[in-house]
């Protein structure tokens, strides 16, 4: 097949686990032969061929790109209006899709690069499918948290503010998302109503240790990501006090946050106990804990920082919020508990104590990995695009039109 993706964020622009998320895609898609072209957004427009892989950026259609920085309120109001069916990201991504002329157009989430996509690639008679990676088409904060908890459904605000994406939606043949959590979410509040859809996880293309590494007398637990408060690390903050200094535990902490939250999280945890790093390199960091905390409270679209940790052999403590639990199994890759519970975030770091237990979790952690590799990634996404390419030629109004 011939596939354009079209990436909210592809690398090395961008921030998070989208980007690496969509470039996975785009490689697993290669590995299996078939023709790959990326479209993403930046200042300028390039274009360059990296690993087989045509890669092009267009200037944002909208008022600006770069929605991590900070932008002015009026900018802000009419960025989020104009994601709703920009016109000129109409003009510019059916001239884009008309030069790559794909059979299939995969929209890997959809920030400037913008829903009128699909209409661009419906107008040219190309069937599109759409990768639900955040909550951005439900919640204009991108989050669905607000005042300390999960909104669980789309508020009054959001869903006027994301009319037209919903509306947009029903134009998408297929809609893939990395859990099941997430399909649902989208598909209670009204979106994607006619389009097939398919749970195909993400993928970690890091080297799989062969073993677990031996256990010393202290246990070093890791927490890796943002330093604010849906993230839960006041969680483990808690939980560490409650067990202790004289714990056979030490917590390391890496990830950049507002400074005054950090200095507050980090005086929780138990004095010459905790070191927190800043911003670090994963590939670097896993190898130095023995477990890892997900305390997140907010609904986690997925979690990848799961399956980097499964990569590792570290078993991941996760909180039940979102995604995490189809990603971690409880007793078999690691251990779950009810977010923002300090207690029960405690009684879990105490299991690791036994350390026959702890072993076997090290070893489910490294079978788990299997689960979410590019080979898996790329067969699922390529049977499922197949599938639809089928359907839409085998279409009468498709062989009319033909």
């Amino acid at each position: 097949m011939r596939i354009l993706l079209a990436c909210a964020a592809y690398p090395p622009r961008g921030k998070g686990g989208g980007p690496a998320a969509s470039e996975s895609i785009a490689r697993a898609l290669r590995a299996r032969g078939h023709d790959v072209h990326v479209v993403t957004v930046d200042d300028e427009e390039t274009h360059e061929v990296r690993d087989g892989i045509e890669i092009r950026t267009v200037p944002s259609p909208n008022v600006y790109w770069d929605y991590w920085k900070k932008n002015p309120l009026y900018k802000k109001l009419a960025w989020h209006l104009l994601e709703n069916g920009n016109p000129r990201a109409l003009v510019r991504m059916r001239r884009v899709i008309g030069d790559v002329w794909p059979d299939i157009v995969v929209t890997i989430s959809c920030e400037n690069i913008n829903v009128a996509t699909w209409l661009a690639a419906r107008s040219l008679g190309i069937p599109t499918v759409h990768a639900v990676q955040s909550h951005f088409l439900l919640c204009w904060r991108g989050t669905m948290f607000r005042d300390g908890a999960n909104c669980g459904v789309q508020c009054r605000s959001c869903r006027s503010a994301s009319t037209g994406k919903r509306l947009l939606s029903h134009l998408v043949d297929g809609v893939v998302a990395e859990s099941r959590h997430m399909l649902d979410l989208h598909a209670a509040a009204g979106y994607f109503a006619k389009a097939r859809q398919k749970v195909i996880p993400a993928a970690i293309d890091w080297p799989v240790r062969d073993a677990p590494r031996p256990k010393g007398e202290t246990i070093t637990v890791g927490y890796i990501g943002m330093v604010t408060p849906n993230k839960g690390v006041e969680t483990l903050a808690r939980a560490a006090a409650r067990l202790g200094k004289d714990a056979p535990f030490r917590y390391v902490v890496a990830g950049d946050g507002p400074q005054a939250y950090v200095d507050r999280v980090s005086a929780i945890f138990p004095e010459d106990r905790n070191r927190f790093l800043g911003w670090a390199d994963p590939a670097a960091f896993y190898p130095g804990i023995d477990a890892l905390v997900v305390p997140s409270l907010w609904s986690e679209p997925f979690g990848r920082v799961c399956i980097e940790a499964f990569a590792h052999g570290v078993p991941v403590i996760a909180a039940r919020s979102g995604a995490l639990p189809e990603i971690v199994q409880s007793g078999v890759s690691g251990l779950t508990f009810p977010a923002d519970d300090d207690g029960a975030l405690a009684d879990c770091l105490r299991r690791l104590e036994d350390r026959s237990f702890f072993a076997k979790l090290q070893s489910g952690a490294l079978k788990r990995t299997g689960d979410y590799s590019l080979e898996r990634l790329g067969a699922a996404f390529e049977d499922f695009l197949g599938d639809l390419c089928r359907d839409r030629s085998a279409s009468p109004a498709t062989a009319a039109t033909g």
